[in-house]
This record gives C-alpha cells, structure tokens and sequence, in this order.
C-alpha cells in the first residue's frame, strides 16, 4: 500500500470502529513515512470539516522512551471533534477499545514560531488546566509498532480540559489522580511528565518546528500522561484531579 492507502485504512478503523492489523505486520514503513501518513490521514479529517485544534504529546516519561526503544518525544494532532466537554458525557460505541489519561493541558496566547527556549515559554501560554486524554488505538488487541502508533496519529482520539488556571511555573510536582466512580484507579504526579510539563511543551515547540507544522494562538497542548493509560467501560464516571488546578470529568455512556 502506498502512504494515502495507509491513512485511509486507519482513517477508516476510526469512523467504523473496526480494528485493523499494524501497519508493520503489512510492510515495513519508517518513522518518516508515519508521520506523513499521519498528517494524510488528518488532512481526510479536515476534508470532513474538522478544524486543528493543537497537538498531543506522547512518550513522555524517561520509561516510556525506553519501553519503545527511542529517545525522544512522538507527537499527534487534535482537532475540535476530539474535544468532549468537561462534565458532558461521551457514547462508548465511539471507540474500539479507549483508555484515559491523566495529563496538564496548556493554552496557546500567541503564534509560536520556530523552536522557544524553555524560559521564555511564559509569554506564549495564557492558560494551563488539568485534562483527560482519551486513546483508542485503531489497531488489533491495542498493539503496535513506534511507527505504527505515529501513524495511527498517537491513538488521539479525545480530550476532556477543565477550567483554565492562571498559568504557573510551579507546576513540576503536582499529585495527579485518575479515578473511576469516585475510586482511584492510578496516581502519579506532574513530574512523570518529563520532570516538568513545561518542558514537554518546549519539546512540542521544537518538534513542530522540525516537522513545519504550525502552533497557533489558541491551540492547546496536552503535554503527556503522568501514569498508565486505564481501559474504560461504558456506565463509568472518568475524573482527574490535578493538584492546584481543579477536576475534569466526563460520563461513558
């Protein structure tokens, strides 16, 4: 298959909900050749009318890296049909086989161009909150390659963001809670992400750059989980609570 095979394929997955094998299990594609595929198979969702809305970040964590033999960061877009609204509720027949993550979100106040250094991110973030990531590989048995994962767009698939706070150094050790009807179900804390969020958002700031994609004025980042990612079932409340910055919440129905 060629690349806009390879996109349609997974893009497919998505909107049936039918699970497909790796990519890798069909033939041999490079990281290249999957972050061009990713950005095909986006390029099919904005034909269908969504907007970019920001990016993810994923392998965030010193052990996820080495987990997937690989030393730095992957990345994935958003667009506006990912979002769920915090404290709204979400079908479970959306997806094939969903996880949530606990994560720190940022907003965007400005274009960002080019790569930024870490101290001078302050300038660029008007907003940070605490969020939920929703992942669902489109992949058999939520298996898959580095490639096949940066392909498939790094399972984004929804966000839940709570109320905006105002924007915070003093972020790099906050607890982080992921609980499923009022039981928790993982912790960590800000610090697995990276050691400090801020520094997966610079980190997205200079892989957009290497990849000439745009970061624009109010566009979010999800700046990467803090623990595992939890399967969820339908009739389940999903919240997280993140230290200092408030609840986010939504109902699988």
């Amino acid at each position: 298959m060629n690349k806009k095979e390879i996109a349609q394929l997974v893009d497919n997955a998505a909107t049936s909900c039918i699970p497909v094998k790796q990519i890798s299990e069909i033939q041999v594609i490079s990281l290249v050749d999957a972050y061009e595929i990713q950005k095909l198979m986006i390029d099919l969702r904005l034909d269908r009318g969504e907007k970019l809305i920001g990016l993810k970040m994923g392998f965030t964590s010193e052990a996820k890296m080495k987990q997937m033999g690989v030393h730095d960061m992957i990345w994935g877009r958003l667009t506006d049909e990912m979002i769920v609204e915090n404290q709204g509720s979400v079908g479970k027949s959306k997806y094939i086989h969903a996880r949530a993550e606990p994560e720190i979100c940022f907003r965007i106040s400005k274009d960002i161009e080019g790569e930024i250094a870490l101290q001078d991110l302050d300038q660029y973030v008007d907003g940070i909150a605490c969020a939920i990531e929703i992942i669902d590989s489109r992949f058999e048995n939520f298996k898959f390659s580095l490639e096949d994962v940066v392909a498939d767009n790094c399972s984004s698939t929804g966000v839940v963001v709570g109320d905006w706070k105002k924007p915070s150094r003093d972020i790099a050790n906050l607890k982080m809670k992921l609980s499923f009807n009022n039981e928790v179900k993982a912790e960590g804390s800000s610090f697995d992400i990276l050691g400090d969020p801020w520094k997966s958002l610079q980190a997205a700031t200079r892989l957009a750059n290497q990849y000439a994609e745009k970061i624009k004025a109010g566009h979010i980042i999800m700046a990467g989980a803090s623990t595992a990612a939890i399967f969820i079932e339908q009739g389940t409340t999903v919240s997280v609570d993140v230290e200092g910055l408030g609840i986010a919440r939504f109902d699988v129905i």
